[in-house]
């Protein structure tokens, strides 16, 4: 998948997704996904701005972790996926956007 692919996705389930207050940046080497869901509407973009917690992986790392293929505690200690900032909203993700 391309960052515009998995952009256009968040944007898809951004609608389902509840406002928490907080934001969120998934980084990729071919860029950011930046996720706003401070608001009463989520917004999605690829700005490169500060978040409360910033995901730092691959393109494909995150591929196998939405696919099931990969267990996202296994990817965190093994050193593919970093957490930056608040770790309450990364433990929400699951949640936000199924």
């Amino acid at each position: 998948m391309t960052l515009e692919e998995i952009t256009g996705q968040f944007k898809a389930l951004a609608d389902k997704a509840p406002s928490i207050g907080k934001t969120l940046k998934f980084s990729f080497d071919e860029g950011t996904v930046f996720v706003d869901l401070s608001g009463p509407t989520a917004n999605i973009s690829n700005e490169d701005k500060e978040a409360d917690c910033t995901i730092i992986t691959s393109l494909e790392t995150l591929n196998k972790l939405r696919s099931g293929e990969l267990n996202p505690m296994m990817a965190v200690m093994g050193g593919k996926v970093k957490i930056k900032g608040d770790m309450g909203v990364a433990m929400k993700l699951q949640s936000l956007f199924s």
